[in-house]
């Protein structure tokens, strides 16, 4: 979809830490449904959270709401018929962007996935952030669950947001009969906020999102709590960083302390001297797996969203964040991130000069060379026209053949097993 970023006043919205407020608060609106529900994921599972999903979809469908879900083929890969057969049979159209394939078990379509986590509501509600469909994103899920954020939008913007999934969907679905689709009026202001929907794709906004935070970096006057499970940005990202920090505004990272993959702190890792160096507070997470990818700059600006600070998500992955200003809605966000830096992080301290300081030199020389030039080598990394397939039902098993049977010795029939 060929379209600027533009801001959208007279929203309302509302923060969403966790599975705990998210899910109720979809499931809700799906289930109020009258008619069109738009929903987006890179993971859906058929655990008790999916499982939930499903009833509400099933729900919504028979009162003869308009639905459509998009499902990334590589985060979810393991939907059984029986789950996919429910939905269409109840009317249901699901999508799976570029299906993954497998080869001896393993699946090698990693690159430039459908990374983005939206929901659409009659035109009306809208929900954007990085919450997945899974059960590791409840407390209950145990040391693994996930730190995360959505938020609920109502409003103007969600007319944006309507239109970049509809558009999303038509984009891959070629050979789908056409469907008539419900027509809204632009939603009424619903209260103070601004709000701007930015994506990333790789034709038209490589660096959307990732300009939008350079920009914000740029104008900080006093504060940045950036909050981010996967952090190796660019060069230019990280310039922007040192150049806050030295001219004296507090600059804080929030970054996995217990990450679900050890190699996420590894990369990163690399990173801190350089950025230590320049003024800029780390700070690692370790109640449990940081997933966030939120931000607050000064005391008018946040950012909630799908995307990561990392190679995938900067220059591979098709991502979606909200950019809000509001005065309360940040404050908001940046007492929760605060309490988190309070309670549940490790500051990382500076370390003295290494005994081998040539040779961290020459890491450090690697490792931000490499930042500097990843966007321009992912343009040449594999890529491919995407496959958006629209789900087929299960074939219909063929009748069993009439049981065999041979009369015992009381003269009852015995079935004989097929085998």
């Amino acid at each position: 979809m060929s379209r600027r970023p533009r801001w959208t006043a007279g929203n309302a919205v509302r923060l969403l830490e966790n599975g705990e407020a998210f899910f109720p608060a979809v499931f809700e609106a799906i289930r109020d449904a009258r008619h069109e529900v738009l929903l987006e994921t890179f993971i859906l599972f058929e655990d008790k959270v999916g499982l939930a999903l499903h009833a509400a979809l099933l729900e919504a469908a028979a009162r003869g709401v308009q639905i459509d879900v998009m499902v990334d083929g590589f985060g979810s890969p393991d939907l059984s018929s029986e789950f996919t057969g429910s939905l269409l049979a109840a009317g249901v159209r699901l999508r799976s962007f570029d299906p993954s394939w497998r080869l001896f078990g393993r699946r090698f379509n990693v690159l430039r996935r459908m990374h983005r986590k939206i929901v659409v509501v009659d035109g009306e509600t809208a929900f954007v952030g990085g919450i997945n469909y899974s059960a590791d994103h409840l407390a209950d899920y145990g040391p693994e669950a996930k730190q995360d954020y959505s938020v609920m939008l109502r409003g103007p913007v969600v007319q944006t947001i309507r239109e970049f999934a509809l558009a999303a969907i038509r984009g891959g679905a070629r050979g789908e009969p056409p469907l008539p689709r419900p027509v809204f009026a632009t939603p009424a202001a619903e209260g103070p906020v601004q709000a701007m929907l930015v994506t990333r794709d790789n034709i038209e906004h490589r660096s959307d999102i990732e300009r939008q935070y350079r920009a914000a970096l740029r104008s900080a006057r006093h504060s940045v709590i950036i909050a981010n499970a996967y952090f190796f940005p660019g060069w230019r990202f990280l310039k922007e960083l040192r150049r806050a920090a030295r001219r004296g505004v507090d600059v804080r990272l929030v970054l996995q302390g217990t990450p679900d993959m050890p190699i996420v702190k590894t990369a990163a890792g690399l990173l801190y001297d350089h950025l230590l160096r320049g003024g800029v507070k780390i700070h690692e997470y370790c109640d449990r797996p940081m997933h966030g990818k939120v931000a607050v700059i000064d005391d008018d600006w946040a950012t909630v969203g799908s995307s990561n600070l990392d190679p995938l998500s900067l220059s591979l992955n098709l991502e979606a964040n909200v950019i809000l200003r509001d005065r309360g809605f940040v404050a908001e966000l940046r007492a929760r991130l605060q309490h988190l830096i309070r309670h549940s992080c490790q500051e990382v301290q500076p370390e003295p000069a290494p005994r081998w300081q040539l040779w961290m030199r020459m890491r450090s020389y690697f490792v931000l060379r490499f930042a500097q030039r990843f966007p321009l080598w992912a343009r040449v990394l594999p890529t491919h026209a995407p496959r958006l397939e629209l789900v087929e039902p299960p074939p219909t098993p063929a009748p069993a053949p009439p049981a065999a049977a041979e009369a015992d010795g009381g003269g009852n029939a015995q079935r004989v097993s097929a085998g």
